[in-house]
């Protein structure tokens, strides 16, 4: 009989949540709109009535022995030994919260109350799903790194989730310094890759050079109909394939930068695999090709030897199909 177990991916958008066999991957997922305004007790609610319906409705057919559990990937910071998440960004109200206890609270009693309730960062959950069903299934060392409003990362070392000396916060890769002279200041920090080449970031310094050059903008400015709030990534690609000598220069950038970050890991921890995932990586090698090419550019030759980026396979499912695999490590 193999194994299953509920993967809830926890936004400040959408919270969803996926049955995932140990071997065949989702089996039944659903969504439903993440009810902000209620603060954390609320989310608690919304949580269990989710995991609590989605167990009744397979657990027969599955069989109750088989479930491993329910694992949740939570935004901001998370302490998988405590089960808190703290200050998630998205989810207004929220300081330190005791999440897991909470919820075994509600859940207590009934069926799926009685088996293990892990939590985990997002972008560590979305990097082991990678690593279980995904891009990374075939590395045994990876950085994950998820380009979209910010950037973040997880990393896979020896097949396992690595959280760092107690604080959980390594892989953070969008709070790596790449320019700490430069102009841009990301949460109190100057520099910051995520400051660079976040959503915001990317389209800030497109129509940055739109204001330059307006000549050669303009193909980008009609995109967006010459208003700035209309702009976005994915004008931006759409000029870029077309051509456009300055939307390729964002695309230029914005691999560069993330280049520069992929050669600090390679240096400093010998990982030369990299999963991409991400609304952003849809820009596909408009990314992955200057990201490669100043990757090689900033490190040694010796550091060469089977580098590779490769795109993330799961998409908005890699959170849940990671936050399940919690329960079968």
């Amino acid at each position: 009989m193999s194994r299953w177990a509920i993967g809830i991916d926890l936004g400040g958008t959408a919270i969803k949540a996926a049955v995932v066999g140990f071997q065949g991957g989702i089996v039944l997922e659903r969504s439903v709109p993440t009810d902000t305004s209620s603060g954390p007790e609320g989310i608690v609610s919304q949580l269990s009535g989710i995991v609590a319906a989605l167990y009744d409705e397979v657990s027969d057919g599955l069989g109750a022995d088989a479930f491993a559990g329910t694992g949740l990937g939570a935004p901001g910071a998370v302490d998988p030994e405590e089960g808190t998440l703290s200050y998630p960004p998205n989810l207004p109200g929220w300081t330190t919260f005791p999440l897991r206890k909470a919820l075994a609270c509600v859940l207590e009693g009934t069926s799926p109350g009685s088996s293990p309730f892990f939590i985990e960062n997002d972008a560590n959950a979305a990097a082991l799903g990678e690593a279980c069903y995904g891009a990374g299934r075939d590395f045994r060392d990876f950085l994950m790194v998820t380009l979209g409003t910010g950037v973040g990362g997880g990393i896979v070392l020896d097949r396992k989730l690595y959280r760092g000396a107690g604080g959980g916060t390594a892989g953070e890769i969008g709070f790596m310094i790449v320019d700490f002279q430069g102009p841009s200041v990301h949460a109190g920090i100057r520099g910051t890759i995520e400051g660079m080449i976040g959503k915001e970031r990317i389209v800030d310094y497109a129509w940055a050079l739109i204001a330059e050059d307006p000549v050669s903008g303009s193909h980008l400015s009609g995109l967006c109909r010459h208003d700035r709030a209309m702009l976005s990534p994915r004008h931006i690609e759409q000029a870029a394939r077309q051509g456009d000598p300055l939307s390729l220069a964002v695309w230029e950038r914005v691999g560069s930068v993330l280049g520069v970050g992929f050669a600090n890991v390679t240096a400093l921890m010998d990982i030369r695999k990299f999963v991409i995932g991400g609304g952003i990586a849809a820009a596909g090698g408009l990314i992955f090709d200057p990201a490669r090419q100043q990757l090689l550019r900033s490190t040694l030759p010796s550091m060469h030897d089977g580098i590779e980026l490769v795109p993330a396979e799961l998409g908005n499912r890699a959170g849940m199909h990671g936050a399940a695999a919690l329960c079968f490590q």
